[in-house]
């Protein structure tokens, strides 16, 4: 039978996590992710798995890692006030290489800001928010299908490379309903993190392995492990020697490097000959689909950019994008005062004009609004 539904992106997100494996939940309350977590009380147990609401946000993030340091798939959700909360664990999380989803659907900001308006302005806490050199991967849903496929990536991504990833919705993608065919969305064979094999005696939880992601032991199976929030060598116990302190934070980094291609995907509409291309994501994205299409029919060669992936940054499609359409101008719109278009001018200093449009009053950006700013820079 199959599995076409009306769903929210939010519930997608749910089901997506359960799909790929996810087994185990621990949240609190809070708008507008809070669809996320009754999704998920209400399906974990039909499979067997467990769903706690928590005290608070901070306790909902340690129960995830101590979750997935125990051996099952775990993941959160939360939205910005949440989010801040969490970072200390996502911090240990990071520095540790537990695996771990966190889905945020943004909210207006700062502080309790607008919880039921939508914004972009987490874009650049979910790269930076936890202090320290860190590495983190954050997908970029723009539809409900996506938020289902995205977070089945996020959970395979994240045991691949013992990671945490972030499932980074907008309110509007998190509470829009559309119609989805499940069955139609390959999820491919379940994803597990590789488990320590081999002789216990003198057994390395953080040796240095070819791909760069160490195999963690299974509880149970008898290995002697350390694992802390310090930083810490080859044995997991800490260490201050400068040579295996740089070792171990530049491994981090090197790990999703060396995975990247496996990690970035990017979509793109009209880029052949696009003399002005919108970067875009989540919902914004959408209306600058819609913009492109308007400005098409209007004679103006327009095309989009839109990152699935936004951490790390599809840098070279990007540059390349705008080397092969020739683009002269570049508008990045976001519900924020300017984020993502700082990684963008970083970027395309000296191959391309960017301009910014930037909407912060708790209203989507508009298809016409985005239009007008196109033509306005081709002036």
């Amino acid at each position: 039978m199959t599995q076409r539904r009306n769903l929210q992106g939010n519930e997608a997100c749910a089901l997506g996590a359960i799909r790929a494996g996810c087994r185990f939940f621990a949240g609190y309350p809070i708008t507008p992710s809070s669809e996320v977590a009754e999704a998920m009380a209400r399906e974990l147990p039909r499979v067997g798995g467990t769903f706690i609401q928590m005290e608070d946000e901070i306790a909902s993030m340690g129960a995830v890692v101590g979750a997935s340091m125990g051996g099952v798939k775990a993941m959160t959700a939360t939205s910005g006030p949440g989010f801040s909360l969490k970072q200390e664990n996502l911090g240990y999380a990071c520095g540790a290489e537990v695996p771990c989803v966190i889905v945020n659907v943004m909210r207006g900001g700062p502080s309790t800001g607008m919880p039921t308006r939508p914004s972009q302005g987490d874009i650049m806490q979910t790269r930076w928010g936890t202090h320290g050199d860190h590495s983190i991967i954050v997908l970029a849903p723009a539809s409900v299908a996506e938020a289902y496929s995205e977070t089945i990536r996020a959970v395979n991504l994240s045991e691949t490379l013992r990671v945490p990833v972030v499932v980074l919705l907008d309110e509007v993608v998190g509470h829009l309903v559309e119609t989805v065919d499940l069955d139609a969305i390959p999820a491919g064979a379940e994803v597990w993190r590789k488990f320590a094999t081999g002789p216990r005696e003198g057994f390395e939880p953080y040796a240095v392995t070819d791909d760069l992601v160490p195999p963690m032991p299974r509880p149970g199976d008898g290995y002697r492990s350390h694992t802390t929030g310090l930083t810490h060598g080859p044995s997991g116990f800490p260490t201050q020697v400068p040579d295996q302190a740089r070792a171990a934070i530049q491994r981090l980094s090197d790990k999703l490097d060396l995975h990247r291609e496996a990690i970035e995907s990017y979509r793109t509409r009209a880029i052949e000959d696009a003399e002005v291309l919108i970067v875009a994501i989540g919902i914004t994205a959408r209306a600058a689909q819609a913009a492109v299409t308007d400005l098409r029919a209007q004679g103006v060669r327009a095309g989009l950019f839109r990152p699935v992936t936004l951490w790390p940054f599809p840098e070279q499609a990007l540059r390349d994008t705008v080397e092969n359409s020739g683009a002269r101008a570049v508008i990045v719109p976001e519900m924020n005062q300017g984020q993502m278009v700082l990684e963008v001018e970083r970027l395309l200093a000296g191959r391309a004009e960017v301009h910014r449009l930037n909407r912060i009053d708790g209203e989507v950006i508009a298809p016409a609004q985005i239009a007008r700013k196109a033509i306005e820079v081709l002036a």
